[in-house]
């Protein structure tokens, strides 16, 4: 399998367009961001700031969302709040001037402030020594439940550090947004529905960073980069990186190299991806220079001669992040990339190697999650994709159950090979599959694989039809289905996790559900399968019908379906014969229940699918 990325100063490291005329998006400001995601960490936060606790220190990288998070848990409560700044490190409690009314001494301050009940403190790493004693004190006391909130990465008060390191005070150190939250976040976040390979790269290229997600889909809205992918309602990304202000200022240790040498080594690691960089071309001493700032990774050294020790290069070189290749390879000029840029015959090999292995693990029936850089690479770069190549990543994430970017892999494929059957089978499977198998199985086609016919009975919950057609954990599917083993259904349902078959394991655990006997153990099936079919880009199958609604109570699930059908929070009021502000309520809680922010966000699965014909 070979590709041809153009590679002049339209190719995949310049400026370039897809491959064919697109609608772009409009200019038009979006929406503001609603709080999405983080229930869990939102409930601990909460649960911090009752009874017996004293308070909580979350911590995190700037960007990371620690701010929204803290200021949403503190929504309409009684709560005192002071914030850390760099300009006044250096006065005496100048972070808590609005809650004293005087110049005082750390012993007055101490109990001027004890009789308040919360005090949130936003960026405490800044705050001044006089500020961090007196915070360190109000810990000691007990008295003040506190929501301290640090920078990682940052200096620090000895007083401030000591809340958690000397275990005054719980840490919470916030983590990264999944990908599924960051879809969640983005759908909530822009009325353009973006494509999930579009989100897959957003999601690779901030990593966590929440603001720089923010600007960099404002900065591709604005710019006229976001085009509508024909035949659908989503838009992509494709291209360069813009260089924003943020990103700029998250990248200026990069791009403000003051030794040539430096940067020089940098752009060839940047120009060089997503294959290994030519060891020849790299300067050692410059890297080591890197890798002791956190810019480089090496993964791995030489043994023998040609290692290190002796003189020789480092390899399995690679840049620390991935936002650090698409900025350095966007701020370089034309004939820098023309240099440096790899030729396009050099991508094939690669490429068939990944679809090498991804063949390899279909065959042996796991689908775990494995990385394949330069498929991603080409597709963020707008170069064409091969379309076997394509519909292999296609199936590849059929079977995981990320229906989604199923679609967008075939979709890539056809737009280098409109005619490809192969691409066009995989985009018809991946959105058939949105609502149910293909067709209700009728035992006229024998298939072994995980991906056939007999394993289609299984999920339609027939397992009879598909007696002794299958193997391995696809057959004990069957065989617990068919003797409506609840706990053997669990068993099968984690097995298809671990695999990699998200969709396959949601469904075992709902049919696992549906055949416990003990109340508990139901409930705990039902809460597996939404976790694990909230990752399924929106699949919609018989065994999931009305899953998620199994989360919510009586009144919850009777007006989340009413809204689901489009009436307002007044005509459901009217309805049901509630007020306006009790359907809100309700709303809100089940809202928070199924991971949606309002009711445009309400997932498919509150709705059931379509029937199909036989």
């Amino acid at each position: 399998m070979t590709t041809t990325p153009r590679r002049d100063a339209t190719g995949p490291h310049g400026p370039h367009e897809p491959h064919e005329p697109h609608e772009k998006a409009t200019t038009t400001p979006g929406p503001s961001w609603p709080f999405t995601g983080r229930e869990d960490e939102l409930d601990l936060v909460r649960r911090s700031l009752t009874g017996a606790r004293r308070g909580l220190v979350v911590t995190g990288p700037a960007g990371r969302g620690k701010t929204r998070l803290v200021t949403e848990a503190v929504r309409g409560t009684d709560c005192a709040r002071v914030t850390g700044t760099p300009q006044t490190r250096d006065l005496p409690f100048a972070a808590f001037a609005a809650l004293l009314p005087e110049p005082v001494t750390l012993h007055r301050a101490l109990h001027l402030l004890s009789g308040t009940r919360t005090l949130l403190v936003d960026d405490a790493h800044l705050l001044d020594d006089a500020s961090a004693a007196l915070l360190h004190q109000l810990a000691v006391q007990g008295r003040t439940r506190l929501l301290v909130v640090v920078t990682d990465g940052e200096p620090a008060p000895a007083a401030v550090s000591r809340l958690w390191t000397g275990e005054l005070l719980p840490r919470l150190a916030l983590p990264e947004l999944s990908r599924e939250e960051t879809a969640r976040l983005l759908a909530a976040g822009t009325r353009h529905a973006l494509e999930p390979l579009t989100v897959n790269r957003l999601h690779r290229l901030c990593g966590g960073d929440l603001r720089l997600l923010r600007e960099l889909l404002a900065a591709v809205r604005e710019q006229g980069r976001l085009v509508r992918v024909p035949g659908t309602d989503a838009w992509a990304w494709r291209g360069p990186v813009p260089l924003t202000p943020v990103v700029r200022e998250r990248t200026a240790r990069l791009l403000d190299r003051a030794r040539p040498e430096e940067r020089e080594t940098l752009d060839r690691l940047a120009f060089a991806e997503p294959l290994p960089p030519a060891p020849e071309d790299l300067d050692l001493a410059a890297l080591e220079r890197l890798e002791s700032e956190g810019l480089v990774r090496v993964d791995d050294l030489p043994r023998g001669p040609g290692s290190a020790r002796s003189g020789g290069t480092p390899v399995g070189v690679r840049l620390a992040h991935a936002l650090h290749g698409p900025v350095l390879r966007a701020a370089a000029g034309r004939l820098r990339a023309r240099r440096l840029a790899r030729a396009p015959e050099e991508y094939g090999p690669a490429l068939d190697a990944e679809s090498a292995e991804l063949t390899r693990r279909i065959e042996r029936a796991d689908v775990a999650a494995v990385p394949a850089p330069v498929g991603d690479w080409l597709v963020a770069e707008g170069a064409p994709v091969p379309a076997g190549y394509a519909a292999l990543r296609a199936r590849y994430a059929r079977l995981r159950g990320e229906l989604g970017e199923a679609a967008a892999w075939a979709r890539e494929g056809l737009r280098t090979a409109p005619a490809d059957p192969s691409c066009r089978a995989e985009l018809a499977a991946s959105e058939v599959r949105c609502a149910a198998p293909a067709e209700p199985y009728d035992g006229s086609r024998d298939s072994g694989s995980a991906d056939g016919d007999p394993y289609d009975a299984v999920r339609l919950g027939t397992p009879e039809r598909a007696a002794g057609r299958l193997g391995g954990v696809f057959a004990d599917h069957a065989d617990a289905l068919a003797r409506a083993d609840g706990p053997a259904l669990d068993r099968v349902a984690e097995e298809l996790r671990r695999r990699g078959f998200l969709l396959f394991a949601a469904e075992a655990h709902a049919q696992a559900a549906g055949a416990h006997r003990d109340p508990l153990a139901a409930r705990t099936s039902r809460t597996r399968a939404v976790a694990l079919a909230r990752r399924c880009q929106g699949a919609r199958t018989p065994a999931l019908a009305g899953l998620v609604l199994g989360e919510l109570t009586a009144r919850q699930r009777q007006i989340v379906t009413l809204a689901a059908a489009g009436l307002s929070n007044r005509q459901i009021a009217q309805r049901l014969t509630l007020s306006v502000r009790t359907v809100g309520n309700h709303l809100y809680g089940a809202y928070a229940r199924l991971g949606a922010s309002d009711r445009g966000a309400l997932p498919p699965l509150t709705r059931p699918p379509q029937a199909q014909p036989a």
